[in-house]
């Protein structure tokens, strides 16, 4: 006789506490036949839920790091995990859905394309999920309606502020529903009174349960986070009040 198990007395495996595991990762490049180490032996944990901001010297790997937690480059050595998913090792297509699902990207430029709506402009981060016409105008609403600007959705980039300019680029990060929020110097191109009208709008994010990890030179901003990291000639290390 055969003795089947229900699902619900097999033991239960925990979701990971953290997002991110880095093990020993390096990054190089060859430039005018010179090896140039942006990365240099990084070891880091983020855990699900943190806010994480990454300060340190122009040229000291910011970008390159930020560029491996998006999915966007891989290690020359080492290890990068997303939850589960080794990124230093997976496909190139697995890396691309990747991207498309689970991490959302917000930078200094806003990248909105001038000729489309606001609500188009956050749709097209909904191209690659194919989902049906009517939830994803069903997400781009929530989307908008989340950043303030539900009664924008019909307007250009040329018709409102740099600070609505950047809450629709975070809609369009959001509207995916993505495991992680990536900010690139989301600040940078704005005045003080804006600069906190985005941080209060990604501090509410985050208590709501995004992971968010942002790179910055704005001690302003570094000092709301809950994690300060500083990054110097490819090594991190926490920054101590």
């Amino acid at each position: 006789m055969t003795v089947t198990t229900s699902d619900t007395t097999r033991p239960q495996v925990p979701a990971p506490s953290w997002v991110y595991r880095l093990e020993s990762v390096t990054r190089t490049y060859q430039q005018k036949g010179r090896t140039i180490q942006a990365v240099a032996g990084v070891d880091l944990q983020i855990d699900s839920g943190d806010f994480v901001t990454i300060q340190g010297p122009t040229g000291g790997g910011k970008s390159t790091l930020l560029q491996l937690l998006g999915a966007l480059d891989q290690p020359t050595s080492g290890h990068v995990y997303l939850g589960d998913l080794d990124m230093a090792t997976a496909s190139h297509s697995r890396l691309e859905k990747l991207r498309a699902h689970d991490i959302g990207f917000v930078f200094q430029g806003f990248n909105l394309i001038p000729t489309l709506t606001a609500a188009e402009n956050v749709d097209m981060a909904l191209e690659p999920l194919r989902l049906p016409r009517v939830e994803r105008a069903t997400r781009v609403a929530e989307a908008l309606e989340h950043v303030g600007l539900a009664q924008r959705a019909d307007h250009r980039p040329v018709e409102l502020s740099g600070g609505q300019q950047q809450r629709v680029a975070i809609a369009r990060a959001i509207v995916k529903r993505p495991k992680v929020l990536l900010a690139d110097e989301p600040t940078g191109n704005l005045d003080e009174a804006m600069r906190d009208e985005i941080l209060l709008l990604l501090e509410r994010l985050n208590t709501q349960g995004l992971t968010l990890v942002a790179v910055t030179h704005d001690s302003a901003v570094a000092q709301r986070a809950r994690r300060r990291l500083y990054l110097s000639a490819g090594t991190v290390a926490d920054i101590k009040d």
